[in-house]
């Protein structure tokens, strides 16, 4: 997935309100910036960080760049975007470039299902069950090379375990995919510490045969793609 115009270096000044993001680009001018993820950013929000910031000239946005990309300044990036798993997953799954789901001929995005619930992706194929794929940016990193979900209390995310396992118990084959937006882990783990209650969902449903998936992403100030299997390391 491409960025859809040239992103611009910046410094982070503040993240608040979840949303926004006050940054000081390299001339010296400060502006306000769209922050796309609700999740605490545990080590991504500190003030002095190198971001990235995709400007863009649409009226009918009130801010005029969106925080994109954090840029470790070691060759390393994280991506903090939480749109931009969906989107470059989109792809992958429709090229049926992932390979344990590549037998799946038809991708269907959001789907409703369960209760009051929508699926990320819903896959199908002849002779096969339907798969449902539920997809969560991972971001945090408090490890040497360890990837952890989630960075906060996400009562959202056991919900959708929850559907997951009703799925797999109905027959139905269930995926949890974790795409790491960071390319500094090979590994990725749960943060039982952080939310306990998603640790115990997670559990049942690998428990009922919901399978989970892990995906690494190249990341660079130009794009986001899709990169090898993450080591699972529960």
């Amino acid at each position: 997935m491409r960025f859809q115009t040239q992103l611009v270096p910046a410094r982070l000044i503040r993240r608040y309100k979840r949303f926004l993001a006050d940054c000081v680009l390299e001339d010296g001018t400060e502006v306000t910036a769209h922050c796309a993820n609700p999740g605490s950013m545990m080590g991504l929000a500190e003030p002095g960080m190198e971001i990235w910031l995709e400007p863009n000239d649409d009226p009918r946005k009130k801010l005029k760049f969106g925080w994109r990309l954090v840029d470790h300044e070691n060759g390393h990036f994280t991506g903090v975007d939480t749109s931009v798993p969906n989107r470059a997953l989109r792809t992958a799954l429709e090229t049926q470039a992932i390979a344990p789901l590549a037998a799946y001929t038809t991708c269907r995005a959001e789907v409703k299902y369960g209760t009051n619930s929508r699926i990320d992706f819903l896959l199908g194929a002849p002779g096969l069950p339907d798969a449902y794929v539920e997809v969560k940016s991972v971001t945090l990193n408090r490890q040497p090379g360890l990837a952890e979900f989630p960075d906060s209390v996400t009562a959202r995310g056991a919900k959708h375990l929850a559907e997951l396992t009703r799925m797999a118990q109905d027959g139905h084959r269930a995926i949890m995919l974790y795409l790491v937006q960071r390319t500094d882990c090979s590994r990725f783990s749960l943060a039982d510490d952080i939310d306990p209650t998603y640790a115990a969902a997670y559990a049942t449903a690998r428990h009922a045969g919901v399978e989970t998936l892990c995906i690494g992403t190249h990341i660079t100030p130009q794009a986001i793609t899709i990169a090898q299997p993450l080591a699972l390391d529960m």
